[in-house]
Formats: C-alpha cells, structure tokens, sequence
C-alpha cells in the first residue's frame, strides 16, 4: 500500500499555493540571508524564532514591493473611479501566510524555509495579530479590502493606526482579565510610514460670524495625522492596493507657542495629550459609549482621510491637465461609510466643499449626497451612536452649524410632504430633543447618502419596516441590502489547506475567485470516495485542534466527540447563556442515567466580553464555572468536555473553525444584522445549529432548511411575544429540565462556595431577559438532539456536511463586493491583470488604455 502524503508533498502538488521553481527557491532563500544579515543584523548563531520571522516577511514583502507601485502607477494612467472605504476598524489577524498564498508564493516559501533547516509553522505563530477590530464590523472590512483587490477595484481602507488594538483576554480564576495588546512592540514589517503625507486636523476653537462673509472656525488645537500604508494584495492578479491607518502626532509646536511659556519640559511631555487619540482601540461591540476622546478617533480619520481624497481627485491625471471642477467628484469618487462612526466625513465634506473650496451650499449639498453610502451594522438601540451636543459644540462648532444647517432643509422638506404631521417631523430630526439634546448619527448618514444597505436580507428589511421606516417611506429607492461575505482566501485556503486541495481536485481551482463553481460538488454528495476524503480532512483538522489545546491549554479532549463550538463576541443577544444551559442539562442527563448511550461531545465556546459589561464578564464566569463540574466529574468521563477558549482572535478562528462539527448561531430572532462567522463554518464542513436570523435565513435557503438544525421563534413570534408580554416564569415552571438547570445555578450546585455569585444573571433571566433565552430552551435542545441523532451515522452526516459546502458559494465576499460596485459605488470589477514589475511601462499603459475602455 502506498504511503499517504505528507502535508507539504501535498501542497507541492497543488498549483492554488504556486508552483515550486527552482530559480525561485534560490532567490527566497538569498533574499532570507540577506534580510538577516543585513535589516536584522544576525547571523544564524544567535538569530531567534523571531529575528526568523521578520526576515521571512521582508523576504515576501520585497515581492509585493514592485507590485505595489506599480498598482499605483496603473491606477494614476487609467484613472479609474476610486473606492473608498472608511472604517473604525480594520481586523486583520496575520499578514504572512494571506500574502504568501495572493502572491502564489507559499510553496517556494515552503521549500526555502524548509531547505534552510527550518520550520514555517514556528514562523508564522511569531507574527502578532493585527488586532485593530472587535469583531464582525472589523473582520467584514478586512475580507472587504482583500476582495476589492482581488477584483481589481481602485480601493482604498482608511482608518486608524492604533497602538494598542483590542485588549488579550486572560482567564484567571474563571474571571476575564484584561491585558493590553502591545502589537507593535517588536515592529511591524508591513506597514511603510508616510510622514510626506502628514496633514493637520483641527480641534475645538470657536466660529467667527461677520456679516455678509462665510463663518470661520478659528483659534482651534491641531493635532497632525500621519500615515502608514500597509500593501493588500489581490489573489493572483498583481494588483497590490493601500489600507492608509493614521497615527496622531502632536506639531512641534504644541503647547509652546502661547500660554505655556517657561515650562518647556511640561509642554514637551502634554504631547501625549494630543498623541492619546490614536493610542487605543475601544473595545465594545454593539456597544456605544460617548467619550469625549471616541469622537475625536471619529473625526480625526475622517478630516485626515478628506483632505488626502481631495488631494488625491486635484491632482490625477485629468484634473492636472484642465480647469479643477468639483461637479466630477462623484463621478470619480465612492466614500462608503462602515457604520455611523465615521459619519462626521458628513458635514466635513461640506465644510471643506464650502468653507474651503467656496462651492455655493447646494451645490456642495448635491455632490456630497452623490459621493456618500451607509452600512448600518446593527438594530440593537444601545448600538446607536447619539452625540450629545454640547460635546459637540465644544469639540467641532462648525460641524455642529453644519449639521443644524442640514437638519433645517431636511425637516422642510419632510414638512413640505407632510405639513401636518409634527410627530413624523420629530421622528426624522437628526436632533432628538429631550433630556440633554443628541445629535443621531444614523440620521445624519441617511440623509446625507445617496445609498443605505443591511447586511443581510432579514437586517435590511427590519431597517426598513421597523428601525429606519420614515425615512424608507420618504426615499425607498435609497434602501438596499447587500448580504455580507468572507474571503475564501483566508477563510479557505489558508485556514483549511487540506480542504482547499480535496475541492480543487475534485472541481478545480476556479472556486477561489468563484466561489459559487461549489455547486458542482453537489455531484459528489453520494461518492464513497470523496464522502470518505471530506470526513478524513474534518478528522485530521480535529486531531491537529485537540493537539493544540493540550500543548497550550494542558486539556485532553477526545477527538472522536463532536465539536460544538461557540465562539464570537459575549452578549447577551447572542445567547451563549442558551448554550450553558444545554450543557448543563446534557450533564443532568448522563448523571440521571450513566449508562444509557450518549454522543460525546466537546462543547467549546469563546469570545470577548467588553471590559466594562458586568452581564457578560458574568456569563463568561458562569460557564468556566459549570465547565470545571463538568470536567472533573468521573461520572461523566469523556462523554462531555465544556473548554472555553482564551483570547478568541482572527489566528485561533483560523484554527479552531477548520476543527469545527458543529456551529453555535443562536442570536434571538431579529437580533444579530447577518453574522460572517457562521458563513466561514459553513464554508469549513460544519453544520449550523441556528435560529431564523441575520445570514442564517439565507443559508438554510441556499442549502435547504433540511440541511441546517433550525430551531426557536421566527421574527413574528418575536413581535408577538413582545406584544403579548414575555413571562420568564411560565417556561421555568413548565420545564422540569429547565427548571432543575436554573435551581442549581441559583442554589450554588455549580459554586457551593458562593451560592449567590449568579444572582445577576438569574435576576436578569426572570425579570428583564430581552432576548427571551427561557422561550427557545425546548426548541433548542429538541434541535440539539436530532444533531446528536445525525452524527451517529458518520455517512449521512458528511453527505449533508458536503451539501453545506456546495451552498456556500453565495457567501463569498467577492459577490458582496461585486455587488457594492456595481449598484451602490458605480465601478466594474475587472479581471485585467496589472503587468508584473518585470514588464516595461508601455505594458502599464497598454493595459490602461484597456480599462479606460471598458
């Protein structure tokens, strides 16, 4: 019998991780020599696992080098539209692997490294993750900007270089601890500093009115914002685009120049004030909180990023050689806004159009409402960015003038439609009157876009009857949605290489940058061959996943159970509660009865709670709590593992969802806008146990309801309940298993040595539970059994994993993003490939004139 192959003779033979040249080898390994000696400055006797890092991501970064500018030279001669896409946050986890496999370098990476004595896992683990995000809205940005590339879009991410990104979660005692995250400690090899291009940006100061002249903002603070360019390369077509994150620095000058005379030292040392804004990434999800230091991170990417897009339209190619006119600008220019947080880019735009420029307001008015588009992320209210305004008025006078200015025409025009409807009036201000006046982020954005979408198709239209329905009644056709999508680049073929290669066996290696060609995979539902490959990846993954987490965590966890796991942000909309109290009843049911036959399962959940969410932090306690009951009683052996997983980041995603059976979707109906992780499992051979919301509705409808666990109240039932009244109490008394789940967490069953510890929780489950956990607990474990039913029959259960596979198609980013362009930013995606660094200019421009064409 042959021997099987090993995973690095595998990848050889696939072509999606390039092809291995010999010449290509040789020059990785000089450059790796080179870089070490030479930007290190070590030699292989006391080079560390680090020093071997850095000089493999100079090694592949000196190949995107030639790409990157030329993408920039490409994009200066054809003169495309350009997309830009503003964003709080930009998730981005690890860059060497993702740039690798976009170059089509891994394999050479591979043969090098090896060649050289060493090894590429230990490598990549040295890379920190760029933690610049929270969660779902920072992840949808990065798998965004790798599919603008990848379909070579004329795109731009702009956002904020923060020093420390979102904080490392430590388990201490059951409790979450926080740690900062000092990323950029040991230096990032993929950003390139810009300070050529480092712009001023105005804070506080007052407006002087004199009759008959436009207001000036004068006597304001400046802080300096500074860039630092991080190539995003597309999958395999050269281009090579710019996410631009600004750091804030204080001008030479600060403090010295007036009041501060005489203590120089203490002026010098205030430059922290000023350098504070870009120091540190708030860490809610869904969250709002209204810090005065929050909303001058808001403003500070958007005046910083305005002043370089307006520099950018003055001086392209066409505008150099003519008379400058604004009237082009949204013709040559797309802005999309990735939630309220950058709204102000709103009423900066008309300050710069008028203030500035000297445009007249409604001319200004007409081509900001062209250039803008708004991605609302989320329903839940205390999501809602309100600005109080006299943070405001002290913060940005003139943006406040601004925005009145904008809320008086608007208002005149909902009251020219509506004369006698002042209730509606009120409804649609972007001001909300009341205890301590608001300035409403979300109105701001919908009236001063020309496009407005949802993420999911259940999200959008929740927008548009509930959320947001006068403002839909007044302009419909504004209202779209645009079902969210992840990069199959990471979310495929680096996390899950031996997937990724089955597939491209099977259908090809089309699928990566079309991923619906995974339908043909619906032929090979009933081939015993592939049916048994599929099962062997999803058991190689979960072994390579339990070695991890005994080498990390020292647990052991049995391979052979099924992997339920539930990992995303901790809120109580997401109901992990839901889920501790499933474990704990499949616990009560193999203490009831040891020896009745039960599928094994390791129940495995993580995420992050917001340092300052008491529910959440509680809800984490809970379950480390009930997981070490679970855990150290020999009754319940290797039947049941309960393991929570420390510091859930984009690099552990990408271990732990390849590793996955079973996918945890249980939002309340209504609740979570679309959900990515769900799609990435999917995409990885897990199915879903879920509720009817955000992207789940429209999986269970491209792979068959049947296909899916799906369980619990619809959004209809949802409303009723809420009608009707939600009464907590009925479900306890009702449900004997419930019931005795609840008494022991009340009693202290799971913390005898404080009984009370979850009181909180159990207030909450009674008294105020929004997301009506108790309501779905029958339904929920019903689904959960049948889940157990299914895979005892390993055959039935893959067939219906690889019909899961074959639905995923629709979930690509690509189609996201194809479909952003071409009915909300007005742009072709384009298959042209720019011509390598080797080819003369002339083939540049060949292939300008080309796109121009098109």
């Amino acid at each position: 019998m042959a021997t099987p192959l090993t995973d690095q003779e595998k990848r050889k033979q696939i072509s999606i991780r390039g092809i291995v040249g010999v010449e290509n080898v040789a020059e990785l390994k000089k450059g790796f020599n080179r870089h070490l000696h030479f930007t290190l400055v070590k030699d292989r006797n006391v080079a560390t696992p680090r020093d071997y890092y850095f000089a493999l991501a100079h090694t592949v970064r000196d190949h995107l080098v030639g790409r990157w500018i030329r993408t920039q030279q490409y994009y200066y001669e054809a003169d495309p539209k350009r997309v830009y896409y503003l964003s709080l946050e930009f998730y981005m986890g690890r860059a060497l692997q993702n740039t690798m496999i976009n170059l089509g370098l891994q394999n050479s990476c591979d043969e090098a490294i090896y060649q050289l004595g060493l090894d590429m896992e230990d490598l990549e683990e040295m890379e920190e993750d760029a933690g610049l995000g929270n969660g779902g809205l920072g992840r949808l940005a990065a798998c965004f900007l790798d599919s603008m590339a990848t379909l070579g879009l004329a795109a731009y991410g702009y956002g904020i270089r923060y020093e420390y990104g979102i904080f490392n979660q430590k388990i201490k005692d059951g409790w979450q601890v926080e740690e900062a995250d000092d990323w950029l400690r040991y230096g990032n090899p993929w950003e390139k500093a810009r300070p050529e291009f480092m712009l001023p940006v105005h804070f506080y100061g007052r407006v002087e009115e004199e009759e008959g002249k436009e207001p000036k903002w004068v006597n304001t603070q400046v802080v300096l914002a500074m860039p630092y360019d991080t190539p995003i390369p597309g999958y395999m077509n050269n281009t090579v685009n710019t996410m631009r994150l600004w750091s804030a620095r204080a001008p030479n000058d600060f403090n010295l120049r007036d009041f501060n005379v005489g203590d120089y030292i203490q002026a010098v040392l205030d430059r922290n004030l000023a350098e504070n804004i870009s120091r540190v990434l708030y860490p809610n999800d869904n969250f709002f909180e209204g810090k005065e230091l929050r909303l001058k991170q808001e403003y500070f990417v958007v005046a910083a990023t305005l002043q370089d897009v307006i520099r950018r339209f003055k001086t392209s190619k066409r505008n150099c050689s003519g008379p400058l006119s604004f009237d082009s600008f949204p013709d040559k220019v797309a802005i999309q806004l990735n939630d309220t947080h950058p709204a102000m880019a709103i009423p900066e735009l008309m300050r710069i159009f008028v203030d500035i420029e000297k445009l007249d307001w409604d001319a200004a008015w007409n081509i900001t409402k062209k250039t803008f588009a708004y991605t609302n992320h989320t329903v839940l209210p205390e999501a809602l960015e309100r600005w109080p305004l006299e943070l405001m008025e002290k913060l940005l006078p003139r943006h406040l003038q601004i925005i009145y200015k904008i809320n008086q025409t608007h208002l005149d025009y909902v009251a020219s439609l509506f004369p006698d409807d002042m209730d509606r009036i009120r409804r649609m201000s972007l001001i909300e009157e009341g205890d301590g006046k608001r300035v409403n982020m979300a109105h701001l954005c919908i009236v001063g876009s020309h496009k407005v979408n949802g993420v999911a198709e259940i999200h959008s239209d929740i927008i548009k009857r509930d959320v947001f329905r006068d403002f839909s009644e007044l302009e419909p056709e504004k209202f779209q949605n645009k079902t969210n999508g992840i990069t199959p680049r990471r979310w495929l073929l680096l996390c899950n290489p031996g997937l990724a290669d089955l597939i491209a066996e099977a259908i090809g290696e089309e699928y990566v940058k079309d991923l619906t060609e995974l339908q043909k995979l619906n032929d090979l539902v009933d081939d015993d061959a592939f049916i048994r490959d599929v099962a062997k990846v999803k058991q190689n993954n979960k072994l390579k996943f339990a070695q991890y987490l005994e080498k990390e965590y020292n647990v052991d966890v049995n391979p052979a159970s099924m992997f339920d796991v539930h990992v995303k942000r901790i809120h109580e909309y997401k109901r992990q509660l839901l889920n501790c109290l499933h474990v704990i009843t499949m616990y009560n049911r193999i203490k009831r009865s040891p020896t009745k036959p039960f599928v094994p399962r390791t129940v495995i959940i993580g995420g992050k709670a917001a340092p300052g969410y008491h529910m959440a932090k509680m809800i984490i306690k809970l379950i480390t709590t009930v997981a070490d009951v679970v855990n150290n009683d020999p009754v319940i052996g290797h039947k049941l593992k309960v393991i929570y997983l420390e510091n859930y980041r984009v690099s552990l995603a990408e271990k732990v969802i390849p590793a996955t059976d079973l996918s945890e979707q249980i939002s309340t109906a209504g609740t979570e806008a679309s959900g990515t992780g769900n799609m990435k499992f999917m995409l990885n051979g897990a199915l879903t146990i879920g509720t009817m919301d955000g992207a789940n509705v429209e999986m269970a409808e491209e792979a068959g309801e049947e296909n899916l666990f799906i369980f619990g109240m619809r959004v209809e039932d949802v409303a009723e309940m809420d009608k009707e009244g939600y009464d907590a109490l009925q479900y306890y008394e009702n449900l004997p298993e419930l019931k005795q789940a609840i008494n022991q967490i009340k009693s202290g069953y799971f913390s005898p040595k404080q009984p009370e510890m979850f009181s909180d929780i159990i207030n909450m489950l009674f008294y105020h539970d929004r997301f009506k956990v108790f309501a779905d607990y029958e339904s929920y474990v019903k689904c959960q059994e049948k889940v157990s039913a299914l895979y005892k029959d390993p055959r039935e259960w893959t067939r219906v994993v690889i019909k899961n596979i074959a639905a995923s198609g629709k979930f690509s980013s690509d189609r996201t993003i194809t479909d952003y362009a071409t009915e909300i930013w007005g742009v072709e995606p384009t298959d042209l490939k720019i011509p390598p660094p080797s080819e003369p200019r002339e083939a540049l421009e060949e292939t300008a004139r080309a796109l121009r064409k098109i």
